[in-house]
């Protein structure tokens, strides 16, 4: 039995009526007539099915009537093709930048303040852009890409940290695709083989109707075979009452009942499946298939345990579509992409190089992986996302297509403190309150102190923090605390309330520890001691803390000669700045120390130690010990130490310089080229002094203990380090230029 769209080309009725269902009336057939003139040509018709005969169709008894069916879903789908198409509410790539300077600002003058100039007095007074393209902050280089790919349809990745715009900036690429081209998805039965199911497209909303439409022929197909049967059945049980006959006429009702019920499951083949509905949708799909098994991501065959006697479910009912498909002229994004199967990355690459994907069962023991579709429609802009290191476990051949037929952006983590932006700041703080619809505006105040909180998660000068999905979080923290106290807006205490409520796991772990480590005197911030110092790192990417190092050298008991020893859990680059440092040791301080052992440990290190951070505090231990000299314990530092005694600088210093003044701290030594980006929290101002070094002669200038034969020591070391290297000033240990960066 046949009843594929595609047939319905040489099978529609003729003027006469055609062969009419004996569950049909002529009137439906009529309808059915009028409705079928314009099936032919359809989309998805293969020419072997166009050209198969007429008479093939009255093989059955139901076969012409299935052809009438088909012919009035055509005619649902044509008798609205000529309804004029909406367009997407101004989302085309060529006018998506339309809605850029919609808001009228108004400006105090004063650019120079917190608010670049904005006169509000609340967030209430600020316009939000309606397309999501022109809410992005920060992300120009990348807003441009977007808007030229969504035009041309190509490809993006971006690569950056999480909380910079990745996301949203894919779906702002899906608004800016034109809806016009959406298509439903429907797949058919095969008659010829069921383990093939046929597929064709048809314009968005005419899928749901085609089904409908099916549906309602199936129901009067059913209606008459149950009236039909019953009307058998009836006249069975009067004979076997007149010939006597009753368990034979029992026998051979049950037998006609199985019949019609066989005959009724059968009415399901008959109606298709609509894969992908894009009816209700408004603009062009957006997927999200983020970490998403390959069942998920292209297609599956649900499995059927019922797979004979009729008592099975279609296989063309049982086909479900993936990511790819329903995201069929829209935009597929797929973040952390290093996380997805190398597999489904190869898949994935013909689809996009295809345009199209069969869909098969996934599990190989499921009765889903006999079934195999026709090719399905996948012709999707795909946005790739993750951070730096998803390019390495990126399946080159997938990155090829990406780049050779799109872009590749970086997204920034800082941007540039200029009026205008933090005028955008401002907005964005409106823009979170009227996207979480819960939370009251807020007032200037509070915008201002937003704004002061990204000026420090920067950590540069005259930098502001791009990691906004973070920021929104503190925005939405502070608007919690205002609408559970019940207030008309959200203040500044309430942001500086929420900054301590929204304080990440690292921050807590790092006061828990510094409280511990109080109860039980592991952190010292008075007197002097040979071989300690405060160290200081970064727990995360926002918390700091104080770190003891502790020096010891000794007699090498080894005939090999003297060893570095460091314990710790150091980490790869942590172990290479100690050798670093020894070779420093070694020549600033003239001392031969091939025979001894130098043994470095990192205090209370469970979490371990990564980075050269620790490099100035390391040496200053270890120059100690051999020296003998005191360590003046009220002081902490942090900076990278080159083979030639250069101070480098390094991340964090403002959370580090926090973590030291909570812990009592009076001196924080940090990098000369640190400097600039020192943020700390007014609190803290009066508790520490920040002292910028150049090179470890400085370093152990602060750090050591005042005692007579100190400025001796510094004199050698300002000596050999002059011998090193002539371009430090004997006078006062500086460099004439400053450090490279690293």
């Amino acid at each position: 039995m046949s009843d594929l769209p595609d047939e319905d080309t040489d099978q529609e009725p003729d003027d006469s009526g055609g062969s009419v269902d004996a569950g049909e009336s002529v009137e439906d057939v009529g309808v059915e007539e009028a409705l079928a003139e314009d099936s032919a040509g359809e989309p998805g018709a293969s020419e072997e099915d166009a050209e198969e005969p007429a008479a093939e169709a009255a093989e059955t008894e139901d076969a012409s009537a299935e052809a009438g069916e088909l012919g009035a879903t055509e005619a649902v789908e044509a008798s609205d093709d000529s309804e004029a198409v909406e367009p997407s509410d101004g989302s085309e790539a060529g006018d998506s930048d339309a809605g850029e300077g919609d808001a009228e600002e108004e400006f105090d003058g004063d650019e120079s303040g917190l608010l670049g100039g904005l006169d509000i007095e609340t967030t209430e007074e600020i316009d939000v852009p309606g397309d999501l393209i022109d809410q992005v902050i920060g992300q120009e280089h990348a807003v441009d890409i977007v808007r030229k790919a969504a035009k041309q349809k190509r490809h993006v990745m971006m690569i950056g940290s999480p909380g910079t715009g990745k996301s949203m900036l894919a779906k702002a690429m899906a608004e800016m695709l034109p809806r016009e081209q959406l298509e439903d998805t429907l797949v058919y039965h095969n008659p010829d083989d069921g383990n093939k199911p046929k597929v064709r497209t048809v314009p968005a909303g005419k899928g749901r109707e085609i089904v409908d439409a099916h549906k309602e022929e199936a129901r009067k197909r059913d209606q008459m075979r149950t009236i039909l049967m019953g009307v058998i059945i009836i006249a069975i049980i009067i004979y076997a009452f007149i010939v006597r006959r009753f368990l034979l006429g029992i026998i051979a009702g049950a037998l006609i009942f199985i019949a019609f019920r066989y005959l009724q499951n059968d009415s399901s083949t008959m109606v298709p499946n609509l894969l992908v509905d894009n009816g209700d949708d408004e603009r062009a799909p957006f997927r999200d298939a983020t970490g998403a098994h390959a069942g998920a991501l292209l297609g599956d065959v649900r499995h059927d345990p019922f797979q004979s006697g009729g008592l099975g479910t279609p296989s063309h009912d049982r086909v479900e579509a993936g990511a790819i498909h329903e995201a069929h002229n829209g935009v597929l994004f797929i973040d952390e992409m290093n996380t997805l199967d190398i597999r489904n990355q190869q898949s994935l690459m013909t689809a996009i190089q295809e345009g199209e994907y069969s869909i098969t069962g996934q599990s190989e023991r499921s009765s889903g992986a006999m079934v195999q579709t026709e090719s399905v429609p996948c012709n999707f802009v795909m946005v790739a996302a993750g951070n730096l290191d998803a390019m390495e476990n990126m399946h080159p051949a997938l990155r090829s297509r990406i780049k050779g037929y799109g872009y590749e952006v970086n997204m920034q983590d800082t941007i540039e403190d200029t009026p205008e932006i933090r005028r955008k700041y401002a907005r964005f703080v409106a823009q979170e309150v009227e996207k979480d619809e819960n939370i009251p505006h807020f007032l200037r105040e509070a915008v201002e102190e937003i704004i002061v909180e990204a000026q420090r998660r920067a950590q540069r000068k005259d930098h502001l923090t791009l990691k906004l999905r973070d920021l929104g979080g503190l925005v939405r923290v502070a608007g919690d605390i205002a609408h559970d106290e019940g207030a008309e807006y959200t203040t500044r205490e309430h942001v500086l309330q929420a900054k301590e409520r929204s304080r990440s796991i690292e921050q807590q772990l790092s006061d828990r520890f510094i409280d511990r480590k109080k109860e039980y005197d592991m952190t010292t911030a008075e007197g002097g001691a040979v071989g300690r110092v405060n160290g200081l790192a970064v727990m995360g990417e926002d918390s700091g803390i104080v770190k003891p190092i502790m020096a010891e050298v000794t007699p090498s008991q080894s005939e090999e000669g003297g060893r570095v020893i460091a314990t710790g859990k150091l980490q790869e680059i942590a172990e290479e700045s100690v050798q670093n440092v020894s070779a420093i040791i070694k020549k600033f301080t003239g001392k031969d120390i091939d025979q001894k052992d130098v043994h470095i440990q990192f205090l209370q290190s469970h979490e371990g130690v990564d980075g050269d951070s620790a490099s100035i505090s390391i040496a200053t231990a270890v120059i100690s010990a051999l020296e003998d000299v005191p360590i003046d314990q009220s002081v902490a530092m942090t900076g990278s130490l080159s083979v030639r005694g250069d101070v480098l600088p390094v991340g964090g210093v403002t959370h580090k310089i926090e973590a030291a003044a909570k812990a009592g701290v009076d001196r924080v030594i940090i990098p000369a080229s640190n400097e600039q980006d020192v943020m700390i929290e007014d609190e803290y101002e009066e508790m520490v002094e920040i002292q910028p070094v150049h090179n470890i002669s400085e370093v152990l200038d602060h750090a050591l203990v005042e005692r007579d034969d100190k400025e001796g020591i510094l004199d050698k070391i300002t000596s050999l380090a002059g011998e090193i290297d002539p371009g430090v000033d004997g006078g006062t240990g500086k460099k004439g230029g400053q450090p490279s960066p690293q």
